[in-house]
């Protein structure tokens, strides 16, 4: 076996994220990528907690529906899994909760018992007995705990996890790779040090699944990162703030989804009209309203490309996993400041909260973008109209300017205005300023191409949809095309990733299609279109049997 999938399971507050993690470190630690889908219900406790981790001695980032391990806590682990099981399944159950199970059955209760060990301990016996049927070394297994288990309770999870070791016995083996043992990180954590690298002084945000592990990860580590993390009362005060920030000179940047986007809408307008950068790190869920608050959909696409009132430019990235995440959070900032309009990086729950092996070193990183400044010299003009339609930038206290930022029709020193003409020439400096962004954006990989160029087949996919797309791709003998820039549209890139393309399928976690739309209003024929909206994102045997009935 060159790959591996594991399922583990269980009631919310559990711990089954933080075990799936360890699960996912201990195959890195052998050298595997890993890739880890965590599904939960809104929920702090009770319901049914899983996730699935997938290693392999690629890059990955899906998982498939049958797995070779499931450990489960409870019944319904088993019982709502039944369609992953196959004949090479080894099941490992908690004895004194399991009452219907064939495999491995740990008596927690009685080892937790016996070894004066608290609940959530049971998670390591849980991975020692994983590590014995993957035969995989006890000194492994060892490290592993030693790295993410606090120390004062590291002797409890030891001996707990010594015991599930000894419950077990090797039904195969896990031989290692040899490659190097990459962190495993989240898209949340991700884009946290994305928008770090690209400058972010001040992160604001209102907790919002799914991005609300943004906001946890930059405050406890924003000492180290020299950053502010700053949490208001409200997605209204967030957006506010991140502009008073940027007004004063401070890279700001926000998070939230769909909900908290919909309050942000007004002081989204405000950024366009008062030329104030701002990135709003936007999460993807299921709507409307809180809908499915903690799965996962691609269907606020049309609504962040044309939120607010009027029309201004904007900068709108999709990106499909981490190296693109951490390329691209950084480049939305840079460039927010350099052409002063508002940028948002469009992931969702399936990416946010999913965790992947991530090589930093592996990144191909973006240029450095500086904004434009003012040089001091002459009267300063906070809106004057230059070549490209990007205004220099002061900041309120130097000497010399006087820095306005207004929400109405202005002049160029900012005052408000309602005269034809220079209604006319703000607006066209506004588009000219867009169309600067555009010209730019076509030096970088605005669309990524996966695959033989005349296939005969083309998958056209967007976000976090991309690696189930590439593996069907690679078994149907298709091609797969993936726009990382939704606005402004990269046309001419979109254009050249297509020539050849044959017969098309869009693919979408969404019920209507929105990409698809978007292609159309650009002059493309997306093909047909393969959704899923049930707030699951696509397996990939299930991807591959879909796309198999367009392309047959």
């Amino acid at each position: 076996m060159g790959e591996y999938s594991v399922l583990i399971g269980g009631k919310a507050g559990e711990g089954i994220n933080t075990a799936g993690l360890s699960i996912a470190a201990l195959f890195s630690r052998l050298g595997y990528r890993t890739y880890m889908y965590f599904d939960y219900p809104s929920l702090i406790r009770g319901g049914h907690n899983f996730a699935i981790i997938r290693a392999s001695a690629r890059a990955i980032g899906a998982h498939r529906t049958p797995v070779d391990v499931l450990l489960a806590f409870d019944q319904n682990s088993i019982d709502n899994h039944r369609e992953r099981i196959h004949s090479g399944t080894t099941v490992i159950y908690d004895a004194s909760q399991v009452v219907e199970a064939e495999g491995y059955g740990l008596p927690l209760d009685t080892i937790l018992n016996e070894e004066k060990a608290p609940r959530i301990t049971g998670n390591s016996a849980m991975l020692g007995a994983l590590a014995r049927v993957a035969g995989i070394g006890r000194e492994v297994l060892e490290d592993v705990l030693r790295e993410s288990v606090p120390a004062k309770h590291l002797d409890a999870n030891l001996r707990v996890a010594g015991r599930g070791y000894d419950g077990a016995d090797r039904v195969f083996s896990v031989e290692p790779l040899g490659g190097p043992a990459l962190p495993v990180l989240t898209g949340n954590e991700v884009t946290g040090l994305g928008l770090v690298h690209g400058g972010l002084e001040s992160y604001v945000a209102y907790p919002m699944t799914p991005t609300s592990n943004v906001l946890h990860f930059l405050a406890n580590h924003a000492e180290g990162l020299a950053i502010k993390v700053l949490h208001p009362e409200n997605e209204i005060s967030v957006i506010l703030m991140a502009l008073g920030l940027a007004y004063a000179g401070e890279k700001a940047a926000v998070g939230t989804s769909g909900g908290g986007f919909c309050l942000m809408t007004e002081g989204l307008s405000l950024a366009g009209m008062a030329e104030i950068p701002v990135t709003i790190v936007m999460g993807q869920r299921p709507g409307p309203s809180t809908g499915l608050p903690t799965y996962t959909s691609q269907a606020d696409l049309h609504f962040v490309l044309n939120a607010g009132q009027g029309e201004f430019p904007r900068l709108v990235v999709a990106p499909g996993d981490l190296d693109e995440t951490y390329a691209w959070s950084a480049t939305a900032l840079m460039l927010s400041w350099k052409y002063q309009v508002p940028s948002i990086v469009l992931t969702d729950k399936t990416l946010a909260e999913g965790a992947f092996s991530f090589d930093i070193d592996a990144v191909a990183p973006h240029p450095d973008q500086e904004p434009v400044l003012w040089d001091g010299t002459g009267e300063y003009r906070r809106y004057a109209r230059t070549g490209g339609g990007v205004s220099p930038l002061a900041f309120p206290g130097r000497e010399g300017a006087v820095v306005k930022a207004n929400s109405y029709v202005h002049d160029e020193a900012g005052f408000t205005t309602e005269a034809v003409d220079e209604t006319i020439r703000l607006r066209e400096k506004m588009l000219e300023k867009g169309e600067s962004l555009s010209r730019e954006l076509a030096g970088y990989p605005v669309v990524r191409s996966y695959g033989e160029r005349n296939a005969g087949a083309t998958i056209v996919c967007w976000g976090s949809e991309k690696w189930a797309c590439i593996e069907a791709a690679e078994k149907l003998g298709a091609r797969v095309v993936q726009p990382l820039v939704l606005a402004p549209f990269p046309t001419r890139a979109f254009k050249e990733a297509m020539i050849g393309a044959g017969r098309v399928a869009c693919v979408e976690n969404n019920a209507t299609g929105q990409l698809a739309r978007l292609l159309r209003q650009h002059g493309f024929e997306p093909g047909r279109s393969v959704l899923k909206y049930d707030g699951r994102p696509f397996a990939v045997d299930e991807l591959e049997a879909r796309l198999a009935e367009v392309f047959s």
